[in-house]
């Protein structure tokens, strides 16, 4: 799968030719080792903040990619992971994700920091993109005032042609960089108009450690991201694109969130906000709880924010390989106890290690996402909510009884549904016609709101 498959995009990723045919934008990949500001020239390059930005090294683990447009070129933009050749552990493998997005890449920028100059780890990054027969930008990052300048020319040293200073904090000369990196570019067919909404976007949400890195390489059948039994290894969402039940899905896997936005710092508290964001661009949401472990606030609180986004909804029970039989009895009574406001949610138990019912993933979300943009006739409606009322009408409220007049549909993604009303519906009987129109005409997996509008009276003079 190409690089250019990943980012998130309007028209997902791909210019579409004058013959309809889909092509992937040119990619460029941001490498360089720990700190030299790689995920500030980022945000500079696409022009808002988006890549987690923290003077700490390796605060980018994932290749993490944006769509970016200079001069009207469209263009992918990888950020990645510091690129360390003598790094173990976590960190080799951080570097390894960097190493595959410059072989994917068609244009690579090899960010240097100026103000400590070329450093054993450079020369031998250097050594490596010089044989990867892909065009090599040197950026001499940091370059903040003229004296520098002249210190980035030392950088000629690394045998990968003219350095180019800049500095991605400022902006200083960010824009001759660009000019360097659209030449540098293939060249795209042009772009025409009239493109079909692009794969359903599926947000995996849950606690950290929880699995969602895992059960994201599961569905690609690649390690596509890290995967660590330490918390916190995702921070950016990372988007894949994944083949599954004959048609194409894009994941986004998300930074966990731990705990309450006001307790979080620094990186965490950026992850998270990028979480949400990350939530708001989909259309379907798999909220993973790890099933060996009693259901926690953490657990419930990500639900609900599934909820409050509108979002289409599968919950997915996972590490269920690890719960014996006794657990499962019990834990199924249990998520019936605290799941009692979300019945409509959809349940999979599955083991994203092993695989196990993964494949029952699919037919969930497409149930779910067929719900989220139903929408039922008026007349139909209407007709339900007639028998209904006569069936079991509003309690009577400050001595009158309120009477339902019309319905309507208002929109779908999610259902929302309005009731035009002569007097004020109590909450339970508003809750009481949700019901019944999930049993009515399904929506499993789907949120809906159900509001009212009350008639106003009419004077004398208007009657």
């Amino acid at each position: 799968m190409s690089t250019g498959d990943w980012v998130e995009a309007d028209l997902d990723d791909l210019e579409i030719t004058e013959h309809g045919d889909a092509v992937p934008l040119p990619v460029v990949a941001i490498v360089g080792r720990p700190n030299v500001g790689k995920s500030t020239l980022v945000n500079r390059i696409i022009g808002r903040r988006e890549a987690v930005v923290e003077d700490v090294p390796g605060v980018t683990r994932d290749r993490v990619t944006y769509e970016a447009n200079w001069r009207g070129r469209r263009f992918t933009v990888v950020d990645t992971g510091g690129w360390d050749p003598d790094a173990t552990g976590m960190n080799l493998r951080i570097a390894e994700q960097a190493q595959i997005a410059a072989e994917l890449a068609d244009v690579i920028v090899f960010v240097v920091d100026t103000t400590v100059g070329a450093t054993d780890a450079d020369e031998t990054v250097g050594s490596v993109l010089r044989q990867s027969g892909k065009p090599v930008i040197l950026a001499a990052n940091k370059v903040d005032n003229q004296q520098l300048e002249l210190e980035a020319a030392a950088l000629w040293s690394l045998g990968l042609g003219e350095p180019y200073p800049v500095s991605a904090l400022h902006g200083r000369s960010s824009g001759d960089l660009l000019d360097v990196v659209l030449d540098a570019l293939p060249e795209t067919p042009e772009m025409t108009f009239g493109a079909e909404r692009g794969p359903a976007r599926v947000a995996l949400l849950g606690k950290p450690n929880v699995g969602k890195s895992s059960l994201l390489n599961k569905l690609a059948g690649e390690e596509r991201v890290l995967v660590d039994p330490m918390a916190g290894t995702t921070r950016d969402p990372v988007d894949e694109l994944v083949e599954l039940g004959g048609r194409t899905w894009r994941f986004v896997d998300t930074a966990g969130i731990r705990r309450r936005d006001r307790e979080l710092q620094g990186a965490d508290f950026y992850a998270a906000m990028r979480t949400r964001a990350a939530l708001e661009r989909t259309e379907v949401a798999i909220v993973l709880i790890d099933a060996s472990q009693p259901l926690t606030e953490q657990d419930l609180r990500i639900i609900g924010l599934v909820i409050e986004s509108g979002r289409a909804m599968v919950v997915a029970f996972n590490k269920w390989d690890l719960v014996d039989e006794d657990r499962r009895y019990y834990l199924e009574k249990e998520i019936d106890r605290q799941l009692v406001r979300t019945p409509w949610a959809l349940r999979v138990n599955i083991s994203a290690k092993t695989g196990r019912h993964v494949d029952r993933l699919v037919p969930a979300l497409e149930k779910a996402l067929d719900s989220w943009s139903t929408r039922v006739p008026t007349a139909r409606l209407n007709a339900f909510l007639t028998e209904l009322v006569q069936q079991t009408p509003p309690p009577v409220r400050g001595g009158k009884q309120p009477k339902i007049l019309f319905a309507t549909q208002a929109s779908v993604e999610p259902p929302k549904f309005v009731l035009f009303t002569s007097g004020w519906l109590e909450d339970t009987y508003r809750r009481f016609v949700e019901r019944r129109i999930r049993e009515e005409f399904g929506f499993a997996g789907s949120p809906i709101e159900v509001t009212m509008k009350i008639r106003e009276k009419r004077s004398k003079k208007d009657r």
